[in-house]
């Protein structure tokens, strides 16, 4: 059985009013405008962000996408590199044989 709470007139004691701190509730959650895309991931990752999300109790989804968003706002502003798409040239690969044959 739930416990009824009773109350009662008796005085609260001195009271301050403080000025509303927080912002208004359409600035709360700032949602960036999504764009929807079909990607084909390796099972193994997709594994891998459900069994992370699931003890985070977060979407896997969510996680992969605040993945893709930290990758892209460090990398912004940043051309798109041979290095930065994991391909090299073939005058870094060059170089890269090169240094191991010395």
């Amino acid at each position: 059985m739930k416990h009824i709470q009773k109350y009662t007139d008796e005085p609260l004691g001195r009271l301050e009013v403080v000025d509303d701190f927080l912002p208004p509730p359409d600035q709360l959650v700032l949602k960036e405008d999504g764009v929807k895309v079909t990607i084909s991931l390796s099972k193994k990752s997709v594994d891998f962000f459900k069994a992370h999300a699931a003890r985070s109790k977060v979407p896997y989804q969510r996680m992969i996408r605040s993945l893709l968003d930290a990758y892209a706002e460090r990398h912004a502003g940043r051309p798109l590199t041979t290095r930065s798409t994991g391909r090299r040239s073939r005058q870094e690969a060059g170089e890269a044989r090169s240094a191991r044959r010395r």
